[in-house]
């Protein structure tokens, strides 16, 4: 497992098409934003261990994903 070390407004980019960036830190939370081509799932971990992620509430959008596909990042 590869581990860093990011700040609020910095990015880790997978490969060239998937940016994974620190949105903000409240308590223990670290808010993240994904982005990524439609057709990789980006799913949390713990509905995964559930069995609930795919289609099921989510109608076949990933986790997190806006329902009308903009950017939600701020600059």
């Amino acid at each position: 497992m590869l581990i860093l070390t990011r700040r609020v407004g910095e990015s880790i980019l997978i490969g060239q098409d998937i940016e994974v960036a620190v949105l903000g830190l409240k308590g223990n939370q670290v808010r993240i934003g994904i982005r990524a081509p439609t057709g990789v799932p980006v799913h949390r971990e713990e509905l995964l261990t559930r069995g609930k992620a795919g289609e099921g509430q989510q109608g076949g959008q990933a986790v997190g994903q806006p329902q009308d596909g903009k950017d939600r990042r701020s600059a």
